[in-house]
């Protein structure tokens, strides 16, 4: 159990939450949600002790142990994967290496046999004759396999070092789990797994996630960041949703009676004051009227960006037609003789566990790689606006405005500063925003720019590397609900579930052997057993 006893945190003259007290209890998983700097990570790193708050304490009961997922992804390099993993459980950790140690002395000495034995005692205590078998089945069920459990952690990809650190956060049964975004370069399967290992997990945890569909699979309540307090709400991501949307209404509903109210009664009071038969009716409207007041509807810290792609001509019967293309980077295979058609209007995501193949594929189409073997066309009448799973290239050391940033991009006739904002407001580039550098930008900001230049295009094909990472929820919300409603062709990858499902029409997995190509939702195509015994052939 953790308890929050009116804690307030400031910098400077900023205020992230003031005097927070609320209780995180065995059993449940907290989902912390708020806008962009609302304080949801630093809120985390209090719980933890890693920042102490200007006022106020966070008190741990006695005995538990809190595990929290590490963000260093090269803390751990000059460990191996499977001592990484038991460092998750610190003290059986140090158990084991000061055993070792004792163990390989040539002088083995009476003290030596006294402190060993004690070692040994909480060694079985801590369940450390099953901590290497326990660490494997943690690290298997992510997908990391065993032939990789002894290797050094600096030999690993940046997305299995996440899983190891993952599996080092779960290890051990701790009390109490502090998770900042778990789910971030996870593959489908890998988050599956901690979806079932989390809505199984007994004791606390506390989680930072961006992912719509992991906040209503795994938690039980919902902390709100916002208005500089943190709000707790028991219920799953979609619960706080709704719950939030109807209250607004109510009280702008509300407000809306009342002020319609206030304006007959000033309005018999202006009209009736000076009449002496009606004087007495007018003073009881005044004394009325005194006594209305509107709700005090406070403005959320979040806020949402204004997402629509419209196409400025609507594409042929041909789209893209891609034909056995292969790829071999380093001596690794990426693509072995892919296949496929996209139509016109289709909605199609790319997924599998080999991120490096989508990366690949999107570059090849896009023509920042050529292929080793095979060839694809695009249609004469496509036109294609590009998210690339890097854009850094389109903001490092540019000195330029945001507006003279966004200018190139527009249509002829429409490159005016009076134009230009007027894109930039709807990603919340309004005022000053509209003028910082875009060297200076947050990989949010990053984002919604890359976004407003997609949009200002005209596109009737849009290709989309991971466009929500960085992203708010409500940002994620409204970009969900842009391409929804967009009438144009749709190719894109992503790790996010809830947005893969809501927008994808057809399902195409990269396999080593070949690929998987279905006509179905993304939960369809998880169901799916035909495509179950399909994905074990191509493996």
């Amino acid at each position: 159990m953790i308890n929050v006893n009116n804690v307030t945190l400031q910098y400077g003259g900023r205020v992230l939450f003031k005097d927070v007290n609320t209780t995180f209890t065995p059993g449940n998983c907290y989902g912390v949600i708020g806008a962009n700097g609302a304080g949801k990570s630093t809120f985390l790193k209090v719980l933890s002790g890693d920042i102490e708050p200007n006022k106020g304490e966070v008190i741990i009961a006695p005995g538990k142990r809190l595990a929290v997922l590490k963000q260093d992804h090269f803390e751990f390099d000059d460990f191996d994967v499977m001592s990484t993993v038991l460092y998750g459980h610190k003290r059986l950790y140090d158990i084991m290496k000061e055993k070792d140690a004792i163990y390989s002395k040539p002088d083995f000495s009476d003290e030596d046999g006294i402190r060993v034995s004690e070692l040994e005692g909480e060694f079985a205590e801590l369940d450390g004759w099953n901590a290497e078998s326990d660490a494997a089945i943690l690290l298997n069920g992510l997908g990391v396999s065993t032939e990789f459990h002894y290797s050094p952690m600096n030999t690993l990809s940046a997305n299995q070092k996440v899983k190891v650190l993952l599996a080092q956060a779960l290890f051990g049964n701790p009390d109490i789990l502090l998770m900042d975004e778990p789910t971030n370069h996870l593959d489908i399967q890998s988050v599956n797994w901690l979806e079932k290992f989390l809505m199984d997990f007994e004791n606390t945890v506390v989680v930072v996630s961006h992912d719509r569909h992991f906040l209503n699979k795994v938690c039980t309540h919902i902390a709100d960041v916002d208005y500089g307090k943190i709000t707790m709400f028991v219920g799953n991501y979609d619960f706080w949703y709704q719950y939030t949307q109807m209250t607004q209404k109510q009280l702008k509903d509300e407000n809306k009676r009342t002020e319609q109210k206030i304006k007959e009664l000033q309005e018999f009071i202006q009209r009736f004051s000076a009449n002496a038969s009606k004087s007495k009716q007018a003073t009881s409207r005044k004394k009325l009227l005194d006594n209305l007041q509107l709700d005090n509807i406070k403005p959320s810290s979040r806020r949402y960006p204004f997402v629509n792609f419209k196409q400025d001509r609507e594409v042929g019967n041909d789209l893209l037609e891609v034909n056995e293309i292969s790829k071999t980077i380093e001596g690794v295979n990426i693509l072995n003789k892919v296949t496929f058609r996209i139509n016109p209007n289709e909605k199609v995501a790319f997924v599998g566990e080999d991120d490096v193949a989508r990366t690949v594929l999107f570059k090849i189409l896009m023509g920042e790689l050529e292929p080793d073997e095979g060839s694809f066309k695009w249609g004469v009448t496509t036109s294609r606006a590009y998210f690339p799973k890097d854009n850094s290239e389109f903001f490092d050391d540019c000195d330029d405005s945001l507006i003279d940033w966004l200018r190139p991009y527009a249509k002829e006739g429409e490159q005016y500063d009076a134009d230009i904002r007027g894109w930039l407001g709807r990603m919340l580039f309004s005022g000053e925003e509209a003028l910082k550098p875009a060297k200076v930008l947050s990989g949010g900001e990053k984002v919604r720019c890359m976004l407003c230049k997609m949009m200002i295009s005209g596109a009737n094909v849009l290709i989309l590397y991971e466009p929500t990472n960085h992203l708010a929820l409500g940002s994620i919300k409204a970009l969900n609900n842009g391409l929804i409603d967009y009438k144009g062709t749709l190719i894109f990858d992503s790790q996010d579930h809830e947005f893969v499902n809501t927008i994808a029409d057809r399902i195409i997995e990269i396999l080593p052997n070949g690929i998987i190509d279905r006509k179905e939702t993304f939960d369809e195509y998880i169901e799916d057993e035909v495509v179950n015994e399909t994905r074990k052939k191509l493996m």
